[in-house]
């Protein structure tokens, strides 16, 4: 028999289960229902999302359906179009059929921190470099008693910042106003010669704003001599503003010129044009996405990891470049220096690639897409997933890559009467290896084309060679070797002909031709371009009045033994 006690309290355990048995199921129906409420407001939102991402492109299209309807009308009195559009219309039609459409949506990097695993990988990278920096100064205060924290490269490199800074603003006002008062001036009515004298006013305009942005940065670096990330700053605008300048025109003067005759063409808002010449992206338009508010911790966190990454790059210079580099120019060359120097800076290089990647094209743009609510951040793509060079180029710098397919490409495809798409492509190279090297060119002081070789040959036969029907593994190995091998060329050659330069200076007799009172005859003695780094020379004796001008600048300390 079960005692009477038990029996009670299993009666209470039994009522109280049947008790709290609808309250639960009362709480359950009402999370259900907070459940649905919340989800039907998220679905509202992203409804929302969705229209607004879609209003810009859609109005676009319109827009341009209605200009081609009212196009397409036949004039009064004049006979209906009846001729079939020819095949450069149709190249022109499919290739304004693929334009740029921004939506939405975060940078690569930000949607793979979100996973724990990738986020442990970049914080074991982040350890690495922790460890790597250790080592260093633990080294360096053990043979020599105290820290080597040297920041004299830093400071070289960030050399009269000032005066590069000064000399942005007249670029950016000249970028600012000229462009936008050209396009007023075209967006007149084309009634009479008062538009014919606007059009050319603007072309006038644009001549002096295209010698400003070309002219004034090389004049101000080679007068007061700016040290290399002085000059880095002047170039990458220079190049950027130029491109800005183009896709605004490109993109807004079609619409301007094809008004009707008498009719004005409304210009875009100078807003508009305001924001597109800071937001992260070369491809104009009126309006873009925008995200709803501003994270300014995530500015502050992209900002400080940019400058982390500048500060590592310097140390990766000052510490595996410079003491291997630095006196390499003053031995007799051989091929197994060549070969060995080139080896070891492969290393250097990938880091150096790697960090440019980081705090570029991911914390430095991404940093003014959120000051400026710029919604689509798709500023690269898994370039390190490529198993083709062709797929390398499309992935590694999206915003260039969309530049160069919108106005070097597809414009020229329609020139060509898309017949010739090996010639559009090779275009692009060729405009992509000539700004590179241009750039090289300007920061460093010097012309040496390496990389003009290794992006327009190498890379243009990798391209074909390495196509996107290669999808196994092997080929990502390869892709990696090539670039660790290009990566270690381009650091090797640049700093030894760098440094070859500083211990054996140029004479500047040649660009100096002053007249003397007196006559003798001397030797102007050039280094070939790229070559002095392994003491080829070749020499030009000209006939001028007078003794040697610079016999200072003698030659009897550089090397002078040739290539094995």
């Amino acid at each position: 028999m079960e005692p009477k006690a038990a029996r009670l309290r299993r009666g209470e355990g039994v009522r109280g289960e049947q008790e709290d048995r609808p309250s639960a199921e009362g709480n359950t129906k009402k999370d259900r229902g907070m459940d649905l409420v919340q989800w039907t407001r998220h679905m509202e939102a992203v409804k929302m999302q969705l229209l607004e991402q879609a209003q810009g492109p859609l109005m676009e299209l319109l827009d341009r359906a209605m200009w081609e309807a009212v196009q397409s009308y036949p004039p009064q009195g004049g006979p209906p179009p009846s001729a079939p559009p020819d095949s450069s219309s149709k190249a022109r039609e499919s290739s304004l059929g693929k334009r740029k459409i921004f939506i939405i949506r975060k940078s690569l990097l930000d949607e793979l921190m979100e996973v724990q695993h990738f986020r442990t990988i970049y914080h074991m990278f982040i350890a690495g470099l922790c460890v790597f920096i250790i080592s260093t100064l633990a080294i360096d205060f053990i043979d020599e008693g105290r820290l080597m924290l040297e920041f004299d490269l830093l400071i070289f490199s960030f050399g009269q910042l000032p005066l590069a800074l000064m000399t942005w603003v007249p670029m950016f006002l000249s970028t600012l106003l000229v462009p936008y008062q050209a396009l007023r001036l075209w967006a007149r009515p084309r009634a009479g010669g008062a538009w014919m004298l606007g059009v050319g006013l603007g072309c006038v305009l644009l001549a002096a704003h295209n010698a400003v942005l070309c002219v004034l940065p090389v004049h101000v670096a080679l007068k007061y001599q700016l040290p290399p990330a002085s000059r880095c700053i002047l170039v990458f605008e220079q190049v950027r503003l130029l491109m800005k300048s183009y896709s605004f025109l490109r993109e807004a003067v079609p619409g301007a010129l094809c008004a009707r005759v008498g009719d004005s063409k409304q210009a875009p808002s100078f807003s508009s044009y305001l924001y597109f010449l800071f937001c992260p992206t070369l491809i104009y338009r009126k309006t873009y996405p925008r995200t709803p508010n501003v994270r300014w911790n995530y500015v502050a966190k992209n900002f400080a990891q940019a400058l982390g990454c500048v500060l590592y790059a310097c140390f990766i210079l000052s510490r595996l470049c410079v003491p291997v580099f630095a006196n390499m120019s003053r031995e007799p060359f051989s091929t197994r220096a060549l070969v060995l120097s080139i080896m070891h800076a492969t290393l250097p290089g990938i880091f150096m690639l790697l960090l440019i990647f980081f705090a570029f094209l991911h914390c430095w743009l991404n940093a003014f897409a959120e000051m400026l609510r710029f919604g689509d951040r798709m500023f690269y793509r898994d370039w390190w997933n490529s198993t083709s060079f062709s797929n390398y180029y499309r992935t590694w710098n999206v915003v260039v890559h969309d530049w160069l397919y919108s106005y070097v490409y597809q414009d020229g495809l329609w020139l060509l009467g898309g017949r010739a798409r090996g010639a559009a492509m090779l275009g692009v190279f060729l405009v992509s290896a000539v700004v590179h090297e241009y750039i090289f060119c300007f920061v460093l002081g010097f012309f040496y084309p390496v990389m003009l070789i290794l992006f327009l040959v190498i890379g243009g036969l990798m391209n074909f060679m390495m196509h996107d029907r290669h999808t196994g593994p092997a080929w990502n190995v390869l892709m990696w070797t090539m670039l660790f091998l290009g990566q270690g060329i381009q650091v090797s050659l640049y700093c030894q002909e760098w440094y070859a330069r500083r211990h054996c200076p140029l004479p500047q007799t040649s660009e100096l031709l002053v007249l003397g009172p007196s006559a003798s005859y001397w030797e102007i003695s050039e280094w070939l371009p790229g070559s002095q780094a392994f003491g080829l020379r070749t020499s030009y004796t000209i006939g001028f009045p007078g003794p040697h001008p610079y016999p200072s600048l003698q030659m009897a300390d550089c090397r002078t033994s040739q290539p094995s």
